[in-house]
């Protein structure tokens, strides 16, 4: 285990941590960087097809990391963030390409509800390129013991926080004309779908 300043040194510096969120233990990176988000994926033996989150601290970091939110999608993510939600946005201008799979068009973005170790992390890193800490799938760790010993031996530093919720955040894709669930998980999809206003609709 190690502690909060030695997981946002190594957050800086361009490696992994394994770090608590408020859903599922997952792999941070810095997002800023490709290589960073190369070694996330080369840790969880993810396709670099396959999109990754851009997780943020509050809404508004996350619009400062991509301004084009603002508007439509930044009215509706207020709706629902902080919460165990991962929103699918249109991303114009290409932003943060390396997280983006094979959609450059679109980016996946978060602020989870957090306290503890977790929030202490992305709260002095900012923002974090994150995915779950298993092997592709593997079932999602709840557990810091859940994590696969690879990923943990890995990572450049683990930060412990307890028994999670154990369950995905849900997924909701924000770019087309009505709101559509793409991944029930922690946050009920017909639940959110109420909180936008929108049918219940699920893909």
């Amino acid at each position: 285990m190690t502690g909060i300043d030695e997981a946002v040194a190594a957050l800086r510096a361009g490696k992994p941590v394994v770090m608590p969120f408020d859903t599922v233990y997952g792999i941070a990176a810095d997002p800023y960087r490709e290589e960073s988000s190369r070694r996330l994926y080369r840790l969880k033996g993810r396709p670099e097809t396959q999109p990754t989150a851009l997780v943020a601290t509050s809404l508004d970091y996350l619009l400062e990391c991509v301004p084009e939110l603002r508007g439509r999608a930044a009215s509706l993510a207020r709706l629902l963030l902080p919460g165990p939600v991962t929103l699918v946005v249109p991303n114009p201008a290409r932003r943060f390409r390396w997280l983006t799979g094979a959609n450059p068009g679109m980016i996946g973005i978060r602020v989870p509800e957090l306290d503890g170790p977790g929030a202490e992390v992305l709260e002095r890193a900012g923002a974090v390129a994150a995915t779950s800490a298993n092997l592709p799938g593997e079932p999602d760790p709840k557990e810091l013991e859940e994590v696969p010993e690879e990923i943990r031996a890995g990572a450049a530093a683990v930060v412990a926080g307890g028994e999670l919720p154990g369950k995905p955040s849900t997924v909701i894709d924000l770019t087309g004309p009505e709101p559509r669930v793409l991944r029930e998980g922690l946050f009920p999809g017909d639940e959110v779908l109420r909180r936008l206003g929108s049918p219940v609709r699920s893909s």
